[in-house]
């Protein structure tokens, strides 16, 4: 994944507001795109921070369980927030959330994780906050919820983030339609571009023409 867009591609714009990112899949690069639109923000003179309210595949360190993501939003944001702030839940397999959290004899509710983003919010405010989900769109909490409704239950407009590979066509309508239909804006999409794929432009063309909101390549 470059660093920089290429020539041709618009830079990241600097937002303002609470967002909630989500992607296409897990490993498709959503933090490597929050901490770029952090790093902008910045740039432009902006407060803010990224939020991870649940993480799988946390390390054991001398602080206590860390996760790779977190700890890069933390590196890209303009305020300084405790870790556990940042990421509240911290799981230590790194496998699907509700089953890290069962193997561990912890549940994980709803309404806990609202209540973890609201109080960094009260208790933070800043000009861009980027709330990142974990996966995809519709990841199991429990045996009754998925971490999409966290993004509905705080009323955020998402952004989507689409690792650009074979199959990316229909996991990105799939997850706008889904979004949509969750009583939600939709505020555009960052396509990400990591590694090689045939017919690469011709992919961007139909995301373009088919997504709603903003769209950007990276």
């Amino acid at each position: 994944m470059a660093d920089t867009p290429s020539p041709e591609r618009p830079p990241l714009p600097a937002l303002k507001g609470v967002f909630f990112i989500t992607g296409t899949d897990t490993e498709v690069g959503k933090t490597w795109v929050s901490c770029r639109l952090l790093e902008r923000a910045r740039e432009a003179g902006l407060s803010c921070y990224g939020l991870k309210p649940i993480a799988a595949g946390c390390e054991e360190t001398a602080d206590g369980l860390r996760n790779e993501d977190a700890v890069n939003l933390m590196a890209s944001s303009s305020l300084a927030l405790p870790y556990d702030v940042v990421n509240p839940v911290a799981l230590k397999a790194a496998i699907a959330p509700h089953i890290a959290a069962r193997q561990e004899g912890r549940r994980i509710s709803l309404s806990q994780l609202a209540g973890y983003v609201r109080g960094a919010l009260s208790s933070h405010p800043a000009d861009l906050v980027l709330v990142e989900g974990a996966g995809g769109w519709r990841v199991p909490l429990n045996d009754r919820e998925m971490l999409s409704a966290l993004a509905v239950e705080l009323n955020l407009p998402v952004i989507q983030v689409v690792g650009m590979k074979l199959g990316c066509i229909s996991h990105a309508l799939l997850t706008a339609e889904a979004i949509q239909a969750d009583g939600l804006r939709y505020t555009g999409t960052v396509a990400n571009c990591f590694g090689d794929m045939d017919v690469r432009e011709e992919n961007l063309i139909t995301l373009r023409q088919h997504l709603p909101g903003a769209f950007t390549v990276i």
